[in-house]
């Protein structure tokens, strides 16, 4: 059955809008054969340093070999939170743009309603159009899940799901987080379903397993492009007992041996800096009183990542096996830097340990909890300080400490827009088109560049208007990368902007002004000479912090980012980096003041 005769109504409108839409139907390039396929894929809540190509001593040998046949970008940006990043990368926009200032969920204003807006379009809705079959594994997080009762009542609003954005084919969850074992709001194109096999699914393998399929299944006559969106590492910390296996007694020394291996490593390699140091401690390893468990926390998250890089190599293998892998550029990158929320890992485990087992969920019964009571047989999950995770029945995050190392060299951590929130790795390969092999590349990046980079290399046209009504599409940010795969200059002429929970940066060339808080005081970093930036240089150079901060505010002002979220700053009880106090925020705060560089 074709994609029209099967698709929602709705969704076939927007594609005839598209189809007609005389800008999106000149591609610069005609011949299949002469466009390569596309797979972005996207992890979620790793650390810059942890796969082993970029200092990490986590296994990744897939990722590594990547590298080893392409370029790695030292300086790419995300933008410090999972919706943003994902708006932003689908649509080539900063994330108020789309409509995802912060999280999934109307929050008041334009830039932050929580849902894809139609002022933009999607990767998938700009290549569609230009020939390109377009498949969605993994998770989508920018449009609010449906309730339960919504679910129930089946009165669920697709308007904004993979198959309504553009997408050929979709499996993954709708929702930000989940069960590996179990996952909530798992989606087959646009119907829910229950896991394939229950007694064996772990959710990282089905979504390498389904971008397989779609792969081997794909019609040649055409290229196509992909994107796959895995929930590694993000909480909760389920792992593979294999997988475990591999890492036990791995992270015994803890987390200050651990940073300093990486630093040296990320040294060796050029990707950090000679003279890069380290950000503060969060707590040294010695103090942990809880040693044992801690290192179990850091051999699952190592764990969840390794089974990552082995479904990549499953993918690559699917390339390989088809003859696509040589005209395939494949890319690689996070969404945010480590994370430090440990909602769950703090709390006292003896309320959950009172828990009597639950009846087993039938067969084919639909799990919709991102956080389930109980697993599929119905035993109590656990969660709390001292529970070792791993298992079904477990619900942990790997705690700050790890986040920090994982982070190494930066400061702080997913939410922040300081370098250990939006700093990630971005990993190019496309042995057809690109001949450059292991080499680094240091031009700085940012999520806003994909979209003309695969606009540009697969001939499509980005619109002016789209979606029913002749809708105004908000024109694109970024630029194309296309020049740095060959070691030239981008054309960049704009600085580079971020704000998140009223954090907020800019980055020209190699200084970066950065604030945490609404209410924060700018700093001003020299990157070049403190990637880590752990030297405030605002009071040596008040106009450069009066120019920077003007370019902020007026990106801010026309890029629908004011006011700040209401509630934002959020009141902070302790210290997120040792020897650095949080912002202060009684609060909710007005939007910063902006000092307007002079002529």
């Amino acid at each position: 059955m074709s994609w029209l005769a099967s698709a929602r109504p709705k969704a076939v409108l927007r594609f005839i809008a598209c189809a007609l839409a005389p800008l999106a139907l000149t591609p610069v390039v005609t011949a299949a054969e002469q466009r390569p396929n596309i797979i972005v894929i996207l992890a979620d809540d790793i650390g810059y340093s942890d796969i082993g190509c970029y200092g990490g001593e986590i296994a990744t040998p897939n990722l590594d070999k990547l590298a080893a046949g392409g370029v790695r970008f030292t300086h790419f940006y995300n933008t410090g939170r999972c919706c943003p990043t994902r708006a932003s990368l689908l649509t080539g926009l900063y994330p108020h743009q789309a409509g995802m200032g912060w999280m999934t969920g109307y929050q008041g204003t334009g830039g932050y309603a929580g849902d894809l807006n139609r002022q933009c379009v999607t990767l998938a809705e700009v290549l569609r159009p230009a020939g390109y079959n377009t498949y969605m594994v993994g998770k989508w997080h920018v449009t609010p899940a449906p309730k339960r009762q919504q679910v129930e009542e089946d009165k669920i609003n697709r308007d904004n799901w993979p198959l309504s954005r553009g997408f050929d084919r979709y499996y993954g969850t709708i929702q930000g987080a989940g069960s590996y074992f179990d996952p909530g709001m798992l989606v087959r194109d646009e119907e829910l379903i229950a896991p394939e096999n229950p007694e064996s699914y772990y959710y990282t393998d089905a979504l390498s397993d389904n971008a397989s399929r779609m792969i081997r299944e794909h019609n040649r006559q055409k290229p196509f492009m992909m994107y796959l969106a895995y929930t590694a590492a993000h909480w909760p910390l389920h792992a593979k007992p294999a997988d475990m296996a591999k890492y036990k007694g791995k992270y015994n020394e803890g987390w200050d041996k651990m940073r300093e291996a990486r630093l040296a490593r990320m040294k060796a390699e050029g990707l950090v800096p000679e003279n890069a140091e380290l950000a503060p401690h969060v707590k040294e390893w010695q103090h942990e009183e809880l040693q044992d468990w801690q290192a179990a926390r850091m051999e699952a998250y190592a764990a969840m990542i390794d089974s990552m890089d082995q479904g990549i190599g499953r993918v690559v293998e699917t390339l390989r096996n088809t003859g696509q892998l040589d005209n395939t550029l494949i890319l690689y990158l996070q969404d945010n830097g480590a994370c430090a929320e440990e909602g769950r890992s703090n709390q006292a485990r003896e309320m959950r340990d009172k828990l009597e087992p639950a009846d087993p969920m039938g067969k084919d019964e639909v799990q919709l909890a991102s956080v389930p009571e109980f697993t599929r047989d119905g035993q109590p999950v656990l969660w709390g300080r001292g529970v070792m995770p791993g298992p079904a029945n477990t619900y942990m995050e790997v705690g700050r400490e790890w986040a920090n190392a994982s982070n190494t060299p930066f400061r702080l951590f997913k939410h922040y827009v300081h370098e250990g929130g939006i700093a990630t790795p971005l990993i190019a390969h496309w042995p057809r088109g690109i001949s450059r092999r292991g080499d680094l590349e240091h031009q700085p990046g940012h999520l806003i560049d994909i979209m003309p980079t695969l606009v540009e290399l697969a001939g499509a046209t980005y619109p002016e208007k789209f979606h029913e009504g002749d809708q105004a599409i908000t024109p694109v940010e970024g630029v194309s990368l296309i020049p740095a795969f060959a070691s030239k200059p981008l054309e960049r002429k704009e600085p580079l902007f971020w704000e998140h929970e009223g954090n907020r940066a800019v980055r020209h060339g190699d200084w970066k002004l950065v604030a945490r808080g609404a209410t924060g005081s700018w700093q001003l970093y020299n990157l070049k000479e403190d990637p880590s930036e752990l030297t405030d240089l605002a009071e040596d150079e008040p106009e450069r912090v009066a120019e920077l901060s003007g370019m902020w505010g007026a990106w801010a002002s026309r890029a629908g980012v004011l006011p700040l979220t209401p509630y934002w700053p959020k009141p902070e009880a302790e210290t997120q980096n040792g020897g650095e106090k949080p912002t202060p925020a009684a609060q909710p705060a007005a939007p910063p003041k902006v000092t307007t560089a002079s002529p």
